[in-house]
């Protein structure tokens, strides 16, 4: 946990962190078609680097930031700058500007306190349901928050089919109230 909080100290002053907090994924290891023969790709998903930086813009410290990336593995992995072939590092800003991510935060909102469950993304509009009728939101920004797990789409979807089905049945009773009516209306 302390490594975690200083790895954020950095981002709350406007500076990619000095120690990331790095989670590490190689899929070559299960699927060997994404990298040549005998070689990896690994995948650093790196905590925490502000939208803002406090000196300079990130297209002037990009490199800086992956060389941090790779000097921090380097500590647990010494060899790691020997074997690398190539790299391609994306800032906060890269994926806002590549993938359309807001200020390049894939959660699409802090998962904090005050962003989640029914506030998740905002006080009114969890539940998937927004102020327009028959559109919903199923993505990072809803609840159970961010991440690649397909529960936000699942959830949404139940809270679509329900809805849908409880109109219907609505449909069908004010239809058949409807032809009551007429039908008592033309027997007098």
């Amino acid at each position: 946990m302390e490594y975690m909080e200083r790895a954020y100290d950095d981002a709350k002053y406007g500076h990619f962190s000095r120690k990331p907090y790095i989670d590490m994924v190689i899929p070559s290891v299960t699927d060997p078609s994404v990298a040549p023969p005998g070689k990896h790709v690994l995948s650093c998903f790196v905590q925490y680097a502000p939208y803002k930086l406090a000196q300079g813009n990130w297209d002037d410290h990009k490199e800086a930031f992956g060389d941090n990336v790779i000097n921090t593995i380097a500590e647990y992995a010494p060899n790691i700058k020997d074997i690398i072939i190539g790299r391609q590092v994306l800032t906060p800003l890269d994926l806002e500007r590549e993938f359309g991510l807001t200020q390049g935060n894939i959660f699409q909102g802090e998962l904090s306190l005050e962003q989640l469950f029914f506030l998740r993304p905002v006080a009114g509009w969890a539940y998937y349901r927004t102020p327009i009728r028959n559109l919903y939101m199923c993505g990072s920004a809803t609840h159970p928050g961010g991440g690649i797990m397909g529960a936000n789409g699942r959830i949404a979807s139940q809270v679509i089919l329900k809805e849908w089905k409880f109109s219907r049945s609505r449909a069908r009773a004010t239809n058949t109230d409807e032809s009551h009516a007429s039908a008592s209306k033309a027997a007098n």
